[in-house]
């Protein structure tokens, strides 16, 4: 191990500003390579025969959105949609809380990184990350962008996180709800984060920032999406919450991919992603459905809560022991064909991706501006009924701008900065695009076939739809495909595909109900705009009765 990576005294000034003045062994930006050693030699993890880093996150194997707040000062209390979403935290509890860490850490071996997010470098914010485990550090690599080699990182960073797994709370003197936490203070510029290991807490963090900084301070939509570009040079982004397709349908081997999650749309008109990597869920992972996951899982990737076929050093994918939420994280560069750096053009087809367990929803159908932003304040999905007694219909699913739990403002303001994109580009296509059931709802109808939808995106992506005739759905609004290549024509107007049209416009009414009740807690704060994009609840009803 080579000791020039151990910060010499003459550096510690690069943590004097968050609070830390005497310090243990303090490692500074190491290679992948090396965290990996220092893994292994903490017991932070074992190697996978593939060379991957596999770790345990403990007790929390996702993120705890009730234990993430915001600190409310002057500077927040105005500006941020307070909440459920986001908690507020007292700013002299954060000054309590930073101390007791820093005291916590003070004799441990502490990995420090300094990076960036976001690949625009006009819009770009630097980072440096004090953490107690060195695979946590090894994620920040993998996640965050990486400054070129030599490169002078003496900065003062624009947001700092502190990431210590084992400091626990006291939620009766320092204001938690429990001993874990995660909490955003945009005037010190830093985040806390304790008592969890699940290293997505991080990233998650630095989005929330993002989604804070970028409309409030720069004019530049922040979006949770997946993106990728063509041959020629046309982007696509692809909206979607968990289980509707959006990693599957991004990935296109035709396609440059930009990123899998996080971007941000620029006043200027280009698209960049905020991350140096992807952090994909790997449950049943296998080489035929995901090969670009399966190959980039190899020397310096991490896989998170897996375990071994027993006697191998060989990943399980289909082992759901820990939890169901296991997940890889690797460099994007580790994806054949990623474009690095990771920025493009405004995006020319926007793909709004739900899974309608219901079988209301066209596959495929074009939004009109308010139709956009009503349906992206929505950010609808439904997943299929659980096994519990008496719970015999799909669930619905809404989270504003398909990522409720990281908008530290309100969803109108990102709905109406969307509203703005569209005006400013008016050859931008939107479209709607339902993976989920067709024929009748689920345990009646079908799931919708995945080449058929690849088909819907590729002939919108190459303009095939553009002379083809569109038929307005008379309860949602939006223009429905008379044909699509490839794709049968029955299937495209749900309707036909119900044996029994009066249960489909049964169902189709009671959806738009679902919709309209959502959407009362924005009412109050959305525009004539975008409330003329709601289902038109008592048309169905009229359409049902003739």
């Amino acid at each position: 191990m080579q000791e020039a990576s151990t910060l010499a005294n003459t550096h510690h000034n690069r943590l004097q500003p968050l609070g830390f003045n005497e310090m243990a062994t303090v490692h500074l930006n190491l290679t992948p390579a090396e965290l990996i050693e220092h893994a292994l030699r903490n017991g932070e993890g074992h190697l996978t025969d593939t060379g991957a880093l596999m770790a345990d996150t403990g007790k929390f194997t996702g993120r705890s959105p009730k234990d993430r707040f915001v600190v409310k000062d002057a500077n927040t209390e105005d500006s941020v949609w307070w909440g459920d979403i986001n908690i507020p935290f007292d700013a002299d509890k954060f000054d309590q809380l930073h101390q007791k860490m820093v005291a916590y850490l003070a004799d441990k071996e502490l990995y420090v990184r300094e990076a960036y997010a976001g690949a625009n470098p006009d819009y770009q914010l630097k980072l440096r990350i004090v953490n107690e485990q060195a695979w946590h550090n090894l994620f920040c690599y993998n996640m965050f962008l990486r400054p070129e080699e030599g490169a002078d990182t003496t900065w003062t960073p624009d947001f700092s996180i502190i990431c210590a797994p084992g400091f626990e709370a006291d939620p009766a003197v320092d204001g938690t709800r429990q001993p874990n936490f995660a909490i955003l203070n945009f005037t010190k510029k830093m985040i806390l984060i304790g008592g969890t290991g699940y290293a997505g807490e991080m990233k998650k963090g630095i989005f929330g920032v993002l989604n804070y900084l970028l409309p409030h301070e720069q004019s530049t939509l922040p979006m949770h999406c997946s993106a990728n570009v063509g041959e020629s040079g046309d982007t696509a982004i692809f909206f979607g919450l968990s289980g509707t397709g959006k990693t599957t349908l991004s990935a296109d081997p035709n396609r440059g991919l930009i990123g899998d999650d996080e971007h941000g749309w620029t006043p200027e008109a280009g698209i960049f992603n905020f991350e140096g990597g992807c952090y994909a869920k790997v449950i049943d992972l296998s080489k035929e459905k995901e090969p670009q996951i399966w190959d980039a899982i190899r020397f310096g990737s991490i896989v998170e809560n897996t375990r071994f076929i027993p006697g191998t050093h060989t990943v399980d994918y289909a082992n759901k022991s820990v939890t169901e939420n296991t997940r890889t994280a690797y460099p994007i560069n580790f994806i054949d064909n990623a474009i690095e750096p990771s920025v493009a053009d405004a995006p020319k087809n926007i793909f709004f991706l739900t899974a309608d367990a219901f079988g209301v929803l066209p596959p495929i159908s074009k939004l009109d501006k308010s139709h956009a932003m009503y349906l992206f304040m929505s950010g609808y999905t439904a997943k299929v009924a659980g096994t519990e007694m008496g719970v015999t219909e799909p669930q619905t699913t809404f989270s504003a701008c398909f990522g409720a739990v990281f908008l530290p403002l309100h969803p109108t303001k990102y709905a109406e900065m969307l509203g703005q994109k569209m005006d400013e580009n008016p050859d931008i296509n939107v479209w709607l695009i339902n993976t989920g059931w067709t024929g009748g709802s689920y345990g009646v109808g079908s799931r919708m076939k995945l080449p058929y939808t690849r088909a819907m995106i590729t002939a919108a992506l190459n303009g095939q739809l553009d002379q083809v005739k569109f038929i307005k759905h008379p309860i949602f609004g939006v223009e429905v495909p008379g044909a699509v290549p490839g794709v049968p024509s029955e299937i495209l107007d749900p309707r036909n595909t119900w044996a029994d049209k009066a249960a489909y416009d049964k169902t189709a009414s009671s959806l738009a109900d679902k919709f309209v009740e959502n959407f009362k807690k924005f009412a109050d704060y959305a525009n004539e705009e975008i409330l003329a994009g709601a289902p038109k609840v008592k048309v169905a009803a009229e359409a049902t009765v003739a």
